[in-house]
């Protein structure tokens, strides 16, 4: 609060909190070439899924992503973001690309950047 004016305000419901975010270490479960695409392992109920498209590669390079069996290894420990909630059968969809908002900034860390939002751009 700043002069009894709410600055923020942070709203947490008891069930079903969403995990869309929250970053963890994986671990690559299985692979399937044909969908392009790998089950990690995060510990939750079901396994995640992450596309190839979603595994982080260098902004300067113009190549096709790499097939994913050339990519991940199974048995490999990775560190993703879910970016989709695990919803009915389906597991959580997870992405390498690592991104952590602040209030004036997102921080970037394959990047080795940040972008900071003025007070203007809010």
């Amino acid at each position: 609060m700043e002069l009894g004016v709410p600055q923020e305000i942070h709203v947490e419901r008891s069930s079903a909190r969403g995990i869309v975010g929250n970053i963890y270490w994986g671990r690559v479960a299985r692979i399937l070439p044909g969908m392009q695409s790998a089950f990690v392992d995060l510990g939750l109920e079901r396994a995640a899924f992450l596309h190839v498209g979603d595994i982080w590669t260098p902004r300067h390079t113009d190549n096709p992503p790499r097939p994913i069996e050339k990519t991940l290894s199974e048995g490999q420990t990775l560190l993703v973001q879910v970016i989709k909630d695990p919803i009915g059968t389906k597991g959580a969809r997870l992405s390498t690309q690592i991104s952590i908002a602040g209030r004036y900034l997102v921080y970037l860390p394959q990047e080795n950047s940040y972008r900071r939002f003025t007070t203007d751009r809010k």
